[in-house]
């Protein structure tokens, strides 16, 4: 493959990542309304504690501190966007 080639494949999968980016943040939203109507905290630590091990487990040990990095980003913009 040439770098043209693996440029296409990598736009592919960035376009994958946006939908899913976007239903990740749709449910995050139901998420965020659920919380204020019960009153309970916008931010669990224990969970996301849970979710970042869990992925940095199934991630192959080189990559498993940018699967952290990552994810603690897309959790912190849940966060954020369940307080809207």
């Amino acid at each position: 493959m040439d770098i043209t080639e693996l440029r296409q494949e990598i736009d592919g999968i960035d376009d994958k990542l946006l939908e899913l980016f976007q239903r990740r943040m749709a449910i995050v939203k139901e998420i965020g309304l659920y919380k204020k109507e019960k009153g309970l905290q916008v931010s669990d630590p224990d969970r996301e504690s849970n979710v970042l091990r869990r992925l940095c487990e199934k991630a192959p040990t080189e990559l498993a501190g940018y699967v952290k990095s990552l994810f603690t980003l897309l959790m912190e913009m849940s966060r954020d966007y369940q307080g809207v």
